[in-house]
Order: C-alpha cells, then sequence, then structure tokens
C-alpha cells in the first residue's frame, strides 16, 4: 500500500504534446510536460513538488559537476489495450538506487516517497504514454549532489528528479557487438554494481572507437585480465548453449539488471538449465566456432531483450542466430512485452498499474 503524501503541483501553462511526432519518437528526443522535484536539506527530504519540465538553476561550482556523486534509473510506462497505464517492477528500481546511494555516500530515497511521487507525476503527464506499438514511456529517476563548494568530499544536499520522455525501440535491429580486451568499465572493489554516471562516462571513448570499426556496442571483459565476459554498454548478457542459459555472475563490476532477474527466472520456470557463473571469452568463441552457441542477446529496460546478431573479437567477427523461432530470447521476450501490455496474466505480481487520477 503507498502512503499518501502531500505533493505540491505546478501545471504547465501550455502542454507540448502538439508539438511531439509519436510516430517517429526515436530515443530520449521529447520530454513530457512535468517533472517531480524533491529536495534533500538538513538531513531531511523535503517537501516532493511536479513541475513543468524544463532548466534547473545551479553555480559553476555544484559538487556533482566536480566530482560525479550522480545515480539514475531507468524504467518504461506501458499503455494497455483498455487504456490503463502498468510499470514493470518498480520497486525494484526504487531498492536498487537506494544501494547505489548507499555506494554512492548518497541518502537513500524513501521507497513509498519514489513511489508515491512516480505514481502522481504519471497520473498528470498519462497522456503522454504512447499507444503506438512499440513505444512505451521512459522514466528516468535520478539524483545527484547540489552543494555549491569545491572539495572532495560527499555533499551535504540533493536533488532526486524524476522526468519522463516518449520513446520508440532502442535497438531497431539486431546489434553488432565487440569483445573489448584493452579498455574497462568497471573493477572489483569499484563502483560498477551502482548505477553511477562515472561508469557511462568511463565507456564513452572504447565505445566511440568501436562505433568507428562497425560495431552497436561494448562487451565488457573483466579488468585484470580481459579473459571473463561482464556486461555490455546498456544491457546485462546472456548465452543459449543446448538447453543452458549462461550469463555472468554478479560482483562489483556487474550490474544487478531487473530485466536480467526476471529473465533468468523465466528460464527456470520454463525449464531450462541457468548457470550464472564466470564465462570466459574463449568459451563463447570456442562456442560460436563449433556452432553450439545457438543464441546470444542482451536485456535491459531500454533494450528490453536485444538479439545480437555478431561478435567480435580478435579481428575476427562470429555470426549469431538471431529470433529464432523456437529460441528463448524470441519466446520472453514476447511474454515480457504481453506481460506490461497486459495481455499475460501476471502469475509473478511484477506489475504495477497506476490508479487512474
Amino acid at each position: 500500500m503507498i502512503a499518501t503524501l502531500d505533493i505540491s503541483v505546478e501545471r504547465v501553462a501550455q502542454s507540448r504534446l502538439p508539438e511531439t511526432d509519436f510516430n517517429n519518437l526515436g530515443f530520449g528526443k521529447y520530454f513530457s510536460d512535468h517533472m517531480l522535484v524533491i529536495d534533500y536539506v538538513d538531513g531531511a527530504w523535503q517537501e516532493p513538488k511536479i513541475m513543468p519540465y524544463g532548466p534547473l538553476s545551479f553555480n559553476p561550482s555544484l559538487i556533482a559537476l566536480h566530482y560525479g556523486q550522480a545515480i539514475f534509473e531507468g524504467m518504461k510506462a506501458y499503455r494497455t489495450a483498455t487504456g490503463e497505464v502498468q510499470i514493470f517492477r518498480p520497486w525494484e528500481n526504487a531498492k536498487r538506487l537506494n544501494r547505489s546511494a548507499v555506494r554512492m555516500c548518497m541518502p537513500e530515497i524513501p521507497e513509498e516517497l519514489f513511489m508515491q511521487g512516480l505514481t502522481t507525476l504519471l497520473q498528470i503527464d498519462d497522456a503522454w504514454v504512447p499507444t503506438q506499438d512499440g513505444s512505451t514511456l521512459y522514466i528516468r529517476p535520478y539524483m545527484f549532489g547540489t552543494d555549491e563548494i569545491l572539495g572532495v568530499r560527499p555533499s551535504d544536499t540533493y536533488k532526486f528528479i524524476i522526468f519522463t520522455s516518449p520513446v520508440g525501440s532502442y535497438y531497431t535491429a539486431p546489434v553488432k557487438v565487440k569483445i573489448e580486451t584493452h579498455f574497462t568499465r568497471a573493477v572489483e572493489g569499484g563502483i560498477g554494481s551502482a548505477k553511477a554516471a562515472g561508469n557511462y562516462a568511463a565507456s564513452l571513448y572504447p565505445f566511440k572507437l568501436a562505433k568507428e570499426e562497425g560495431y552497436d556496442q561494448i562487451i565488457w571483459t573483466d579488468g585484470k585480465e580481459h579473459k571473463h565476459i561482464e556486461e555490455s554498454g546498456t544491457m546485462n548478457l546472456m548465452f543459449a548453449i543446448g538447453n543452458k542459459i549462461i550469463t555472468a555472475t554478479l560482483g562489483d563490476s556487474v550490474l544487478d539488471g531487473i530485466t536480467r532477474k526476471s529473465v533468468l527466472q523465466l528460464a527456470r520456470e520454463w525449464g531450462y538449465e541457468v548457470e550464472e557463473r564466470k564465462v570466459s571469452v574463449l568459451e563463447i568463441v570456442e562456442a560460436l566456432e563449433a556452432g553450439k552457441l545457438t543464441e546470444a542477446f542482451g536485456v535491459g529496460t531500454a533494450a528490453t531483450i536485444a538479439p545480437i546478431a555478431a561478435i567480435g573479437y580478435a579481428g575476427k567477427n562470429y555470426e549469431v542466430p538471431t529470433f529464432r523461432e523456437d529460441g528463448f530470447a524470441l519466446r520472453v521476450k514476447k511474454y515480457l512485452i504481453d506481460l506490461c501490455k497486459g495481455t499475460e496474466t501476471d502469475t509473478f505480481d511484477w506489475i504495477f498499474q497506476v490508479p487512474k487520477a
């Protein structure tokens, strides 16, 4: 049960909905009318406010800009055939945000505050949830330090914001990925398991180089020896060999993905053998060469299920079958989308339906 909180609301004078091309959304190009803002001051979260989406005001000495104290989450809201708005496992996002906050020396936000603020925001911007097939409302909660002072230390004040964006597909086709054996995104003892802004900054240069070689994404390997596969730039990775679904074990350098957790649970329910363990690069290459690797795919909020069409390693590209009719990836993608769209029964209690205002 979500507690009822006092949330002040300032509505836009004029909506930007008429300017939004819902048939050509792209990803992260349009933004809804309102945002939720909650400040953390004097050791406590202040009154939640919903206000028009727009610029923030701060000084050049804002501590997050200099020392990277910033974390975020990603979720999606779906429109069902009967008009309801549904979100996939938002409580898990609230929990993960708080785990990231602890790692980054930031205050945890009460889950009821997170959920009530999110619910009210979606009720106000209900018309921004797309009805078109393949489109959703992407939800971005994030938090950053707001002290305006130089000095390497945790901020004493923070700002928590949720804004939303109607989006199309993140990947419009199966992806081509490169196994990275030089650059490192995260290491044991680091902040790779937190959804911290700096993790993504660290990926930009190697991703730029990979893109110049014709790849859509990178497969990150361990920072010590580059012998074991960890995750991709925007998603966790899974491989199908026979009746096994194989994925890297969680740790300091692998994000605890909510879609990952759900897909593994479904695989076990459907009778697949699931292995969460160290996955060596050579094991995957040998399986590709022997024709034993039948599927490779990414799982995440933005991508949902993204089939991998080719894997590049040591100057050679290996083709991978994508979305086989009898494969696991296509089955699990359809299940998750149908679940979020309300045409599949929610037997796991994963769906949060936004109450009508």
